[in-house]
């Protein structure tokens, strides 16, 4: 009986040195947490204030009404419902494309072992180490002479100001850093499933289609998430490479909220709120692939 209490006392005071870094990383886990939604929990409350109100009484106070005018203001001076239409219809075919040849480049480096699937890989991934900023000037060249797009594509035979052209920009640039992520995905993939599809007579389409890709849905839906968030919020090239204002990215609707001498900062963060209602309901849609995806990816070189 005293060698069962002993072991139990025991027990309970390994339990209670166990809790006490527990709690802690549970606490600060939760202040930065907290510290992380705090500007998200600001942005909303100033979007839901009157500028009329901050104006007379700060930023830093209390509110003495909430409205929902500022969203409704966005909305309409902004024109965010043709500039919603726009960006989607660059960056649902832009995410789509990029995985499919992304996930097709993977397997072939990643499944097979050839002279030059090291060298192919290097080539994919040093495309991501330039930043655009260096490439814009040739670029902008290619896309402004290059003539003869057809008529579906373009309706001025060029890349410039097109659809077809910011599609293309944003599909090659995010191609490098998704050939990686599903190529050290595949890599943990028992390659016996693969000698076994072809010893069976499967083709390598029908092995790529029928046996990796189902492996394969937790990867593709955490880079589908990062490549929806990273298209959907491109400013930069819809800027430099579209010309025509209803054609541009959500991000460019926003300088239609700033005036040139005055800006309602209210009405800025609604718009800024509006805008990223998508990538949130993207993200919500595909948490529960999110990390298991990019950290099973991430433990196989």
């Amino acid at each position: 009986m005293t060698a069962l209490t002993a072991t139990g006392s025991t027990s309970a005071r390994r339990r209670h040195r166990v809790s006490l870094p527990r709690i802690g990383l549970y606490a600060f886990l939760t202040a930065m947490a907290l510290l992380w939604l705090l500007p998200l929990a600001w942005a909303i409350y100033t979007a839901l204030r009157p500028f009329s109100d901050t104006q007379a009484n700060g930023y830093i106070s209390l509110a003495h009404s909430l409205t929902l005018d500022n969203f409704l203001t966005a909305w309409s001076q902004g024109d965010f419902a043709r500039h919603f239409a726009s960006t989607l219809i660059v960056t649902i075919p832009a995410v789509i494309v990029t995985l499919i040849v992304a996930s097709m480049v993977a397997f072939a480096v990643s499944r097979f072992s050839w002279r030059f699937n090291i060298t192919v890989l290097l080539i994919f991934i040093a495309g991501n180490l330039l930043p655009p900023q260096v490439l814009i000037l040739p670029l902008f060249k290619i896309y402004a002479g290059l003539h003869g797009i057809p008529e579906p594509l373009s309706d001025n035979s060029l890349l410039y100001d097109q659809y077809f052209g910011l599609f293309l920009i944003n599909t090659v640039f995010q191609m490098g850093f998704c050939i990686l992520v599903l190529s050290n995905y595949m890599k943990t993939i028992s390659h016996e499933l693969t000698e076994a599809a072809l010893v069976d007579g499967a083709g390598v389409l029908r092995i790529w289609a029928a046996v990796i890709m189902p492996l394969c849905r937790p990867a593709l839906a955490a880079l589908a998430t990062l490549e929806f968030t990273f298209i959907y919020n491109d400013f930069f090239w819809a800027l430099i490479m579209i010309s025509t204002g209803n054609r541009r990215h959500i991000t460019s609707a926003l300088n239609n909220l700033q005036g040139q001498f005055f800006t309602n900062t209210n009405l800025l963060a609604a718009g800024a709120l509006l805008a990223a209602i998508p990538t949130i309901l993207v993200f919500l849609a595909l948490q529960r692939y999110f990390i298991s995806g990019l950290s099973l990816g991430a433990t196989k070189g």
